[in-house]
């Protein structure tokens, strides 16, 4: 039970006893203590004015004093206008760490019976993966563990977008300029070599439009006819009519994106439970189409193009057919939403998808709406902001992002150097380094990432994620090394505890400060999974780390004789090091033994 509840009922059983009225624990309104006043927790006495019949002073002191007679748990109170500040006693912190410490599912929160899909990286296959994806698959992966912690079934899933005129850029490329290219003749990743497929294109089209220009064409005019881009529309219709040429060759390209995704996947510890392909999904758009205009939510003009207009509702005209009867991103869209909510009995779906994609899910919602899906309201755009780097925005068609792949060796590479340079590993195996250094980097790069509210743009430095001292991944790790070692220097002392039964002891300031703390887990668990945020998570991993660092610089654990407070503060620390594993947890990466 939280403190909150804990006073709750206190107080509900004060007010029967002083006033004889039955008020339902649930209707008192309780809050942390402000920090000018004494005193942890405080009853706001206001509202019951109406049954003392009293001033609010003379209400609160009279609670109070009740509370201090005859709840052991309460220390204390001072009555200051309508607010009674309550002291909980050292029992009271003793019997809530008792609790924490012998509950090894803390943090969990119950099971809500509800079925959650999750979709994020959903990536193009016509490039790898990079860092703008790193923070798309990062927060995804974390939201979807925020949202089990919190008691959901969570289905995580992706869609790849493996069809259509931006995949038929990179196979036009390399046909005409690939010369026969190979992962395997180059000893490139495949994505990587596609990825080089749609510079190049960018490359021709550029060319291409220059020429244009040149004959006399406007820009505009350029860039409408630029062969390049007249061939990639006509390999579309081609793919769709089903060439068997163009089949073969889209195959095998998309073969080797998907073969070298998988491989930049695990090294960040990224799975799915369900995978979806938009060459597979985009015809249920279609069928829904035809349904909307039976319906006589959708239009079809002259061209046989068929829209949807969303004038009226503040919106514009939305395309969701071409005229050569071809569909678009959103038709897929719908599609694929209608299948997930039948096939999953999903209570809710979360898209993560950048914020620049905002008003593509306002009117996928719109639309499947007017369509008459009950369940559209519960879709939810998990918009975030973009990763730049101190030297600004990235292209991918001119080929200036930072590769996933490159960015993960970094900061295998940082981690490898900053270790090196504090000599805090080089007491351990060179393979237990190698280790180390690859959990280190990827806890630098996942909390660097995730401590920052998803919906704000970040700036991303591989350096300065990576400090040992500072509000970084590998601090947490650290401090987490650290609890470990004094757990086995206290084994190897013969010293152990039990937390089914531990003593009560007095406590101090800062070993209070600690439970209160460890106290605001399922809360924060709670908080994150309401805002979408492991933010929230990242933000108290930091502060209970940073606490015990304080607490451990001020108290010689090993060095206590009382063997009372000894076992609490054993028991403690431990308890501290299995919070921080299961925050840590929700934010996708380890915590070591040692450092």
């Amino acid at each position: 039970m939280t403190p909150e509840l804990f006073i709750a009922a206190k107080a509900s059983e004060a007010i029967q006893a002083v006033y004889g009225a039955e008020v339902d624990p649930a209707t008192l309104q309780i809050q942390v203590t402000r920090k000018e006043f004494e005193g942890d927790f405080t009853l706001v006495t206001f509202p019951l004015l109406r049954i003392s019949r009293s001033s609010p002073e003379n209400t609160g002191n009279a609670i109070g004093a009740w509370l201090v007679e005859q709840v052991p748990e309460i220390a204390g109170y001072n009555s200051v206008k309508g607010f009674l500040n309550i002291l909980l006693s050292n029992l009271y912190w003793n019997e809530l760490f008792a609790d924490i410490a012998g509950d090894p599912t803390f943090g969990q929160l119950p099971a809500t019976g509800k079925n959650v899909m999750v979709e994020f990286s959903s990536p193009n296959t016509n490039k790898p993966l990079h860092l703008g994806h790193i923070r798309n698959n990062l927060l995804g992966d974390s939201v979807s563990r925020l949202l089990r912690a919190s008691g959901n079934h969570v289905i995580t899933s992706t869609l790849v977008n493996d069809r259509g005129v931006h995949i038929c850029k990179s196979m036009l490329a390399w046909e005409q300029v690939g010369q026969g290219a190979t992962p395997e003749s180059t000893g490139k990743k495949g994505d990587h070599l596609v990825g080089e497929m749609y510079v190049a294109f960018n490359d021709i089209f550029k060319s291409q439009v220059a020429s244009l220009v040149a004959e006399g064409r406007t820009q505009e005019e350029a860039e409408k006819e630029a062969p390049c881009l007249l061939q990639t529309h006509e390999m579309l219709r081609k793919w769709e009519a089903n060439d068997p040429a163009v089949r073969a060759l889209w195959e095998k390209m998309n073969g080797w994106v998907l073969e070298g995704f998988e491989e930049t996947y695990k090294a960040l510890g990224i799975s799915f439970d369900k995978t979806y392909f938009e060459s597979q999904t985009y015809l249920l758009g279609k069928e829904l189409v035809q349904k909307g205009l039976d319906m006589g939510v959708f239009v079809k003009d002259p061209d046989g193009s068929v829209w949807c207009d969303l004038t009226a509702d503040g919106l514009d005209r939305k395309l969701l057919l071409r005229s050569d009867g071809t569909s678009v991103y959103i038709t897929q869209d719908l599609g694929t939403a209608e299948r997930r909510f039948s096939e999953y009995a999903l209570d809710s779906h979360v898209y993560v998808v950048g914020d620049e994609q905002n008003y593509h899910f306002q009117v996928l919602k719109l639309l499947l709406s007017k369509l008459g899906f009950a369940w559209a309201d519960q879709i939810f755009h998990l918009s975030y902001g973009m990763v730049e780097l101190p030297e600004g925005k990235m292209k991918s068609r001119e080929g200036t992002v930072v590769d996933a792949d490159d960015l993960i060796r970094k900061m295998y590479e940082e981690a490898k150097s900053t270790s090196e340079e504090s000599g805090k590993l080089e007491n351990l195996p060179p393979e237990e380094r190698e280790k180390l250094y690859r959990v280190i980097g990827l806890g630098a790069l996942k909390y660097f990432i995730l401590k920052v509210d998803p919906k704000k743009t970040m700036l991303f430095n591989p350096k300065e994620s990576i400090d040992f001292n500072g509000n970084t991944g590998p601090f947490i790790q650290y401090t987490h090394a650290r609890i470990r070692s004094i757990l086995r220097k206290a084994e190897e002392q013969g010293l152990s505890f039990d937390v089914s039964g531990l003593p009560t002891v007095e406590l101090s300031a800062k070993e209070i400060r600690l439970v209160k703390l460890l106290n605001l887990f399922p809360s924060k668990v709670a908080e994150g999974a309401a805002a979408y945020s492991p933010a929230v998570i990242a933000a108290f991993a930091f502060d209970l780390a940073k606490e015990f660092n304080q607490y451990y610089h001020e108290t010689p654990i090993l060095k206590e004789e009382d063997a009372d407070l000894l076992t609490m503060r054993l028991a403690l620390i431990d308890t501290l090091a299995r919070v921080l594993r299961s925050a840590t947890g929700i934010l996708g990466f380890e915590l070591p033994d040692r450092m």
